[in-house]
């Protein structure tokens, strides 16, 4: 069997920047364990598949390790490769997925995605925590990942975490952030989820369901300009909704080609 598999660096704008996700349109579901093995074998933080749903598509996204309840980038690119690749002609999609209807918009220069927000409530940091990343952290949060506000982005770039007491949290993942200090950058993070098969996400949308609320109360401001510090790297233009929050950004298509399977 020969499944079509596209490769784009979502949250960039030229090849090998932003983050790279795996997408793989079906015409019908596979067996879980086999896309599971399919996203193992990528070894990328997410792959994502997705089948017709009338107009509309139904997408679900794999770390190397799990399913998972919600990624940015994997449905930017899931998008992009609809729009760029397979003539979707409509200016919005909708996706079913496991946390509700996700609407993506194409406007001239980007991609927006219309996501659930996910406010941190102020949370106790475990031993895990406070030894995985030895900052000395302003406020400690949590929502479906740990945030972690620290002072300066200079303590952002520079957390080395332990990612063997990281991978023992009862989180997909945390979230290290501190207010930008580039003119144009309102905030700064970084993201860790060895427990997902991911030591360090590049660039992560469904991080910012979380830091955009965040921010927005802390800010006194809804529209925001966050740049994910990783090696790769990669700029979001956020919008606080209230429950919703809107994430922005570019696409480029890195490989496309097919994976050989046994059916």
């Amino acid at each position: 069997m020969k499944l079509p598999i596209f490769q784009i660096d979502a949250f960039a704008e030229k090849v090998f920047a932003g983050n790279p996700a795996a997408v793989c349109p079906l015409d019908t579901w596979l067996p879980d364990d086999q896309m599971q093995a399919i996203a193992a074998e990528n070894n990328l933080a997410e792959t994502a598949f997705f089948v017709p749903n009338g107009t509309d598509f139904d997408l679900r996204w794999f770390t190397p390790k799990f399913e998972i309840d919600l990624c940015g980038h994997a449905t930017l690119a899931s998008a992009f490769v609809l729009y760029e690749h397979l003539a979707y002609d409509r200016p919005t999609i909708t996706f079913h997925t496991k946390s509700g209807p996700l609407k993506v918009t194409q406007s001239i220069d980007q991609l927006s995605m219309d996501f659930p927000a996910r406010p941190p409530a102020q949370a106790f940091a475990p031993d895990d925590l406070q030894q995985g990343l030895d900052v000395d952290p302003l406020y400690v949060g949590k929502s479906r990942d740990y945030l972690v506000r620290v002072g300066s982005e200079a303590e952002v770039r520079a957390c080395v975490p332990i990612m063997e007491r990281i991978a023992k949290l009862n989180a997909v993942g945390v979230i290290v952030t501190a207010e930008g200090e580039a003119e144009g950058v309102d905030f700064v993070s970084r993201f860790f989820a060895p427990q997902a098969g991911v030591p360090e996400d590049p660039v992560t949308g469904s991080a910012h369901s979380t830091l955009i609320p965040f921010w927005a109360d802390i800010l006194g401001k809804n529209q925001m300009v966050a740049h994910q510090i990783s090696d790769r790297g990669g700029i979001l233009h956020c919008v606080y909704n209230q429950d919703r929050v809107t994430i922005a950004g570019k696409a480029v298509t890195f490989l496309k080609g097919e994976i050989m399977i046994d059916g």
